[in-house]
């Protein structure tokens, strides 16, 4: 079922000085409660949350994606060309998609088994994740040149401390939480963990803790960020559960795990770490991308090629939409403006760009094999936590 997209913009004393109103670019239905939000003063943000030594404040304590506006982009990022960076698996290349055309412009020989593409806490690099050639490769986003590769074992995934103190490697096979300097990527803290296929993870608002799923036993794990340690692990209880994917909510009460044999999204209490509940979305639930004005989460359903809409003020799904002639829809991202959410084809050698107010599919592009954690960039956010893009 299509639900009627309506353009909407929040009333300028509802956003904060340094953002602008949400435009029609992101998830248009029509949500009156949000509109009625009262803006937030320094005093009671400061207040409200007591940040990770070092980490950037908190803008607003109820939406930890307030800097991700559109077109908000950070004066770091603010000339980079507008490219979408497809890793891919097979082929040990990265595809490079102009979105203005939907054409590949370049393709970058990488190292062994590329799994994600991964924007740097400063804004400033891709990390190119080549997982079997136990490498990262450097990419300039402002030119697109690859550097020399950096050698950093099993990096399946890649995210950063809030502070941008740590690159944490999801080094999945090894079952290790590597903590690297973000800059150098020398070994400060690794942490042996009981799980097995550690790979996707998000922050806390105030970054003090994250969430970490296990692929391969079917696990989370909760880390204490500044102490680099875990403190929480539990069995999600469905037989045969592999989570991928986590997302906090806007207001930071809940973690939403996609779990591709579950064929939902687990929703965690991230502070009492008790047993989430699932709610399912579709066959093979795999990614997590937000709108771009907080209203909606994309869940890529990669097992019946379909994308659902899920609402966070109604707490449910709203919408699913199903890509023409089928697909494999994996990981991703949004434009920087909010209407096209991008996401790689695993098992069809495509990359799937989406209106994200019609659901239609507006280009089906050949890539190479295996395509994966694909990037949109740049994308608005003051620094980035990780993986495919998580920016706050």
């Amino acid at each position: 079922m299509q639900r009627t997209r309506i353009a909407h913009a929040l009333v300028a004393t509802v956003a904060l000085a340094a953002l602008a109103a949400c435009s029609s670019g992101s998830s248009g239905h029509k949500k009156e409660a949000h509109a009625s939000k009262a803006p937030v003063t320094s005093s009671q943000q400061n207040a409200a949350v007591q940040g990770l030594p070092g980490m950037p404040p908190v803008l607003d304590p109820q939406d930890v994606y307030a800097a991700d506006r559109p077109n908000q982009l950070s004066p770091v990022v603010k000339d980079f060309p507008s490219r979408v960076y497809v890793p891919n698996t097979n082929s040990n290349t990265v595809s490079v998609i102009d979105p203005k055309t939907y054409k590949v412009i370049e393709t970058i020989p990488v190292g062994v088994q590329p799994q994600h593409v991964v924007p740097s806490w400063d804004l400033k690099t891709l990390w190119v994740n080549n997982d079997r050639g136990n490498t990262l490769t450097p990419i300039d986003p402002r030119t697109g040149k690859a550097g020399a590769p950096v050698d950093v074992h099993d990096p399946y995934n890649l995210y950063f401390t809030p502070n941008g103190k740590y690159a944490i490697v999801m080094a999945s096979l090894d079952r290790e939480l590597v903590f690297r300097d973000a800059h150098t990527m020398k070994t400060a803290k690794t942490v042996p963990v009981s799980c097995y296929g550690v790979n996707h993870a998000d922050f806390s608002t105030d970054g003090r803790y994250f969430i970490v799923s296990c692929e391969f036993s079917g696990e989370l794990l909760k880390v204490d960020t500044e102490h680099m340690k875990v403190i929480g692990q539990q069995k999600l209880p469905f037989h045969g559960s592999m989570p991928q994917d986590v997302k906090i909510s806007p207001d930071g009460k809940r973690f939403y795990i996609a779990d591709m044999m579950a064929d939902g999204v687990w929703i965690l209490d991230g502070d009492t770490f008790a047993q989430p509940t699932l709610l399912r979305t579709g066959k093979g639930a795999h990614g997590l991308y937000i709108s771009r004005d907080s209203r909606d989460m994309y869940i890529s359903n990669r097992g019946e090629g379909s994308i659902s809409v899920f609402d966070f003020a109604q707490n449910k799904v709203v919408e699913k939409w199903h890509l023409p002639g089928g697909g494999s829809p994996d990981m991703g991202g949004v434009s920087a403006d909010g209407k096209v959410l991008w996401l790689s084809g695993r098992y069809n050698s495509e990359v799937y760009a989406i209106d994200t107010r019609t659901g239609h599919e507006l280009a089906r592009i050949p890539v190479g094999s295996g395509p994966h954690g694909l990037a949109v960039y740049p994308q608005p956010g003051r620094y980035s936590l990780g993986h495919t893009g998580i920016f706050r």
